[in-house]
């Protein structure tokens, strides 16, 4: 097992899919104010969320033999 600590761009990461998960929350208010383009952010601050934390795996995927 992985013992290493979080970095800030983990904790960026998961601070960034919150934000996307408190959209989704309110996406039918989101929607009545921006329409399409209030799907349109929420995908990109997934998208972000996303990077973040994958951006911060710096070691290959172990596979077994």
């Amino acid at each position: 097992m992985n013992d290493s600590e979080a970095t800030p761009k983990f904790w960026l990461g998961n601070g960034v899919l919150a934000l996307a998960l408190l959209m989704l929350v309110f996406m039918g208010e989101l929607w009545e104010m921006m329409g399409l383009m209030a799907m349109v952010l929420w995908v990109a601050v997934a998208l972000a969320g996303v990077y973040l934390l994958m951006s911060d795996k710096n070691e290959p995927p172990s596979m077994p033999k």
